[in-house]
């Protein structure tokens, strides 16, 4: 019931919202850092993946780092960013940190658990302070929602979700392959990663969440779980681990869908789909991602451009179709290494297989560039393929300059949200291992209330329900 309560909450606030004005204060709060001045970056989220977002925002030579801001500021995986930024101020929750220093703000990197942007990146927004998070944008389909929204109506503010493929090679290969006519007539991508997860090998029988463990003296057990609250602290929530649980994360799907479909659901223009389906679950349970899944997105036809079929496939043993032709599946050496370690190379490499009318392609993830199956008809076509142009910019320095005005950010939550709530739909039909039809202009899903509910999840804790509002 708390659930159907939400979803009428969210509902009402949502429409409430959708028809507010700017305030002056809020149009006075808007800040841009001008050409020739570097944007003052305060960075949420300090170790492990968040560490390296902030390392990489550096490189660039665009930004001052001016604040760093964790729930946990004096953990191991803390200590290398502390000690490159040793006078830079430090928070442990972010309120603190934009209510004392929101004015020297101008743009913020939220590199938290999946559950925890939203309202970090709400706070952010009303202040006018420039947003880059972590992909996926959020945990359900309704924070996405509102965040996009939120995006829209303060729309001098600069959004990027962080899918870093989405400033490199295959984003401009893409666009220009379409544009040249030689990617048309898509109508199936089967996408697939199959590295090992952290859940796999654990027991699928697991009847409940891990038992309650001495929280660690350095850590702000309630704050880091925000609007969830309500677990009792595990070493199995943080540190990644997070990523495992339906209550905090989002699985395989969350986490590498958005390098491997960015592309193709940006330019393909696929928006949301009308029908989820769950095809096979291996090893189901109520709290943690299945040990293989095999997801099926049903999207209509756009204006002119024919029907598509999505198949997700993650697991180990957990393959699509490979056509006659294909040839090697390397891994990507510009791919990422998590922040357990290098990746290692699976039997089928994070990828997708592309089918259109006439060519099959594929591609890997993050960057990674397509190809056209098979070696004959790649050369076949090779004096047809257009030029394809350099990125101007990393996926870091792109947001920075569009900050500046002087690019246009590649992932903004326009382009992003859609992509995520594809992704949110998904662990819902392996939440609940099965299918349904969805609304795409209603946002609804159909004849099924218990699934619908979780478009909006949990009613969030005591003190987060004022981030709700657009």
């Amino acid at each position: 019931m708390t659930q159907l309560t939400r979803r009428n909450f969210l509902r009402n606030t949502a429409m409430v919202g959708g028809g507010l004005l700017l305030s002056q204060t809020a149009l006075a709060g808007m800040k841009r850092a001008s050409a020739n001045e570097r944007v003052n970056l305060a960075c949420i989220g300090v170790g492990n993946r968040a560490g390296e977002i902030i390392k990489d925002f550096h490189k660039t030579g665009l930004c001052n780092i001016v604040a760093l801001c964790d729930v946990d500021m004096n953990a191991p995986h803390t200590l290398e960013i502390l000690s490159l930024f040793p006078d830079v101020p430090r928070f442990q929750d972010f309120r603190t940190m934009f209510d004392k220093m929101g004015s020297q703000i101008d743009a913020v990197s939220i590199g938290t658990p999946d559950f925890a942007h939203f309202a970090m990146t709400m706070m952010a927004i009303d202040l006018g302070i420039h947003v880059y998070v972590e992909k996926p944008m959020a945990s359900t389909f309704w924070e996405v929602e509102l965040m996009t929204q939120k995006a829209r109506k303060f729309n001098k503010v600069v959004t990027q979700m962080g899918n870093q493929g989405h400033s490199e090679a295959n984003y401009f290969q893409f666009k220009a392959w379409q544009e040249a006519g030689i990617i048309k007539d898509v109508t199936r991508i089967d996408a697939h990663m199959n590295l090992a997860r952290r859940w796999h090998t654990w027991d699928a029988g697991i009847k409940g969440f891990p038992y309650p463990e001495r929280i660690p003296s350095t850590l702000d057990w309630d704050l880091w779980q925000m609007q969830t609250l309500g677990h009792d602290y595990n070493k199995d929530f943080i540190n990644g681990q997070w990523r495992c649980w339906f209550d905090f994360g989002m699985g395989a799907l969350g986490d590498w869908g958005a390098h491997i479909l960015d592309t193709a659901h940006e330019f393909l223009e696929l928006g949301l789909p009308t029908r989820v389906e769950a095809v096979k679950l291996l090893a189901h349970n109520s709290y943690f991602f299945p040990k293989s899944s095999t997801l099926k997105f049903r999207f209509p036809k756009r204006k002119n451009l024919p029907a598509v079929d999505i198949n997700w496939y993650d697991g180990l043993d957990n393959f699509p179709e490979i056509p006659a032709g294909y040839g090697v599946s390397g891994l990507d050496p510009n791919i990422p290494a998590p922040s357990t370690g290098k990746i290692e190379a699976a039997k089928l490499n994070p990828g997708k297989i592309i089918y259109s009318k006439d060519l099959i392609f594929k591609g890997g993830s993050h960057g990674s560039t397509l190809s056209i199956i098979s070696e004959e008809k790649a050369k076949e076509l090779e004096k047809r393929l257009p030029t394809v142009i350099e990125s101007p910019s990393n996926h870091f320095a792109n947001f920075l300059k569009a900050c500046k005005g002087e690019e246009k950010a590649r992932s903004s939550f326009e382009i992003a949200g859609p992509l995520s709530q594809v992704f949110c739909l998904g662990v819902i039909a392996q939440r609940l291992n099965r299918s349904f039809d969805f609304d795409p202009v209603k946002k609804e899903i159909v004849n099924d209330p218990f699934a619908n509910a979780l478009l909006y999840g949990p009613a969030p804790g005591k003190g987060w329900e004022q981030y709700y509002k657009v």
